[in-house]
């Protein structure tokens, strides 16, 4: 009896393959589920790791591991040695330095899966939980349907951290099954959508016309955000896929570090605001949940500025606030009345120092930077 079990499982995991490989071949080429792109620049020490926790899902999925122009170590070498050992699998891609935006660009242009992850060097999915979420979406394409974005957890791994936190968005997203924006409920203040937790539809982001800007950080808010307009149809799965490391003092999402560019964050937080007009965005929920996003990325821009203690960003975040209630008063009524856009334009020397207390204290709670 165990062994006609055996045989029957093995015989219908068979007939799926043979489904599997009907439907994915286009033109004599077999076609990827998904393609998954990793951004390398001097990720030596580190980038193995993320490649390595992708590798299980095998034939159905392709690596493309972008050197960014690496000069500091041997990143090329590493890429190339993976593409020679699973050359069914990893591709190995070089351009000339252009930041994580233009190595985001380039993984998208070479990518030949129906569908697109980005998954920074020195993060790393949860291998169990991926193939879980490949044979979610191979069961969705086999049905004959097909999701615009596909969300799942990501943990904050952060060093020194025992209890990790997790973003997860069970109070926001019905689970496991096919949904649109009006089928969404409510987004907790400070949750919102990071590209650790998107799964795009790979046409979907080449027909929003996706190009990320060159040498510039914080690129990864506009990957999530500019392409929600297009999207229709969501799925959310309730496990922890992504694994965000947080501890290298070089990181960009180190807090010096942010101060340190606060010009490109405030390119970015400029570019999102002008990639649409937000306040007409359909269905409502959508635009609610987009002008969220907003709020919270010009409160990052705003406390950063404080912080620095420094005029010429304080004179950044005076013109950017300026530049919204310009150009986009409707949007700068909505945010400048809100929770958080009440909070970062406190007046005076106090009202400063209890923006910086409110931001630590989210901090501490959901265990950035």
């Amino acid at each position: 009896m165990v062994c006609f079990a055996r045989n029957m499982s093995t015989f219908v995991n068979e007939i799926v393959r043979l489904m599997y490989d009907a439907h994915y071949e286009l033109n004599g080429e077999y076609m990827k589920l998904i393609s998954f792109a990793i951004p390398c620049y001097n990720s030596s020490a580190y980038m193995g790791k993320c490649i390595e926790s992708i590798l299980p899902a095998g034939d159905e999925v392709e690596i493309l591991i972008v050197d960014d122009g690496s000069r500091k170590d041997n990143t090329l070498e590493i890429a190339k040695e993976y593409e020679k050992k699973y050359p069914t699998i990893c591709k190995a891609i070089h351009q000339e330095n252009g930041g994580h935006g233009e190595a985001v660009n380039t993984g998208l242009k070479n990518a030949s899966g129906l569908y697109f992850k980005v998954v920074d060097s020195d993060d790393w999915l949860d291998s169990e939980v991926l193939l879980e979420i490949l044979e979610k979406i191979r069961n969705i394409t086999l049905s004959g349907d097909s999701i615009d974005l596909f969300v799942a957890n990501f943990v904050y791994d952060k060093v020194g951290q025992e209890n990790k936190k997790v973003m997860s968005y069970g109070n926001a997203f019905p689970e496991d099954k096919i949904f649109g924006w009006n089928d969404m409920k409510r987004f907790n203040l400070g949750q919102y959508i990071l590209m650790h937790s998107v799964i795009y539809r790979t046409k979907l982001l080449r027909d929003a016309g996706l190009v990320l800007p060159k040498h510039t950080f914080y690129v990864d808010n506009l990957f999530v955000y500019l392409p929600l307009p297009h999207v229709k149809k969501l799925y959310y799965c309730n496990k922890n896929l992504y694994h965000y490391y947080i501890g290298r003092e070089d990181q960009s999402v180190n807090e010096t570090v942010m101060i340190g560019r606060l010009d490109q964050q405030f390119r970015v937080n400029r570019l999102m605001i002008d990639s649409c007009d937000v306040m007409k965005v359909q269905p409502k929920k959508l635009r609610n949940y987009m002008i969220l996003y907003l709020e919270i990325i010009t409160t990052v821009s705003s406390v950063l500025s404080i912080k620095s203690e420094k005029e010429e960003n304080m004179e950044r975040k005076k013109e950017l606030w300026n530049y919204l209630k310009k150009e986009h008063f409707p949007l700068w009524l909505r945010m400048r009345s809100s929770f958080l856009g009440q909070g970062v334009n406190l007046p005076g020397k106090i009202g400063n120092k209890l923006t910086i207390l409110a931001y630590r204290l989210s901090r501490k709670f959901y265990g950035f930077n």
